[in-house]
């Protein structure tokens, strides 16, 4: 059996689509988000309002995206991928709406860093007593 740390991130955001289709096949706008650490998706959904009000009246959305329309929102979330550079950490954001029965989407890429991971990695405590003894945090 395949663990996730296995699976490409494309593959990934793949199995997502198609875990939030159900969900997708019911709107007509929102923002499907991923979160990202060390190239796995961990936390994934959708933002979204169902209910928009006009002239002082509440209304539910109509029918939302067809199965064709997912599978568009499916292909173009993969291929926005190929924007994702050298970053590990982050997520994603993939805004939709369904305009004249086409989908239009619009992909965030957002890179996420930790400084308390960076100065570890970068300046390793040598003495424990004075952090900053023989150390140049100019650089």
């Amino acid at each position: 059996m395949l663990t996730v740390d296995q699976l490409s991130l494309a593959r990934q955001v793949d199995i997502v689509f198609k875990e939030l289709s159900v969900e997708l096949g019911g709107m007509t706008s929102g923002t499907v988000f991923i979160q990202i650490r060390n190239n796995i998706i961990g936390k994934f959904g959708i933002r979204h309002n169902p209910i928009t009000g006009r002239n002082g009246h509440l209304e539910e959305e109509g029918q939302g995206l067809s199965s064709e329309q997912i599978h568009s929102f499916r292909v173009m979330a993969v291929e926005a991928l190929k924007y994702k550079r050298y970053w590990t950490h982050g997520e994603i954001s993939y805004e939709f709406v369904l305009k004249k029965g086409t989908i239009m989407v619009d992909a965030i890429l957002e890179s996420n860093y930790n400084m308390a991971n960076l100065m570890i990695q970068r300046y390793p405590k040598v003495n424990a007593a004075n952090t900053y003894k023989g150390s140049d945090l100019s650089s």
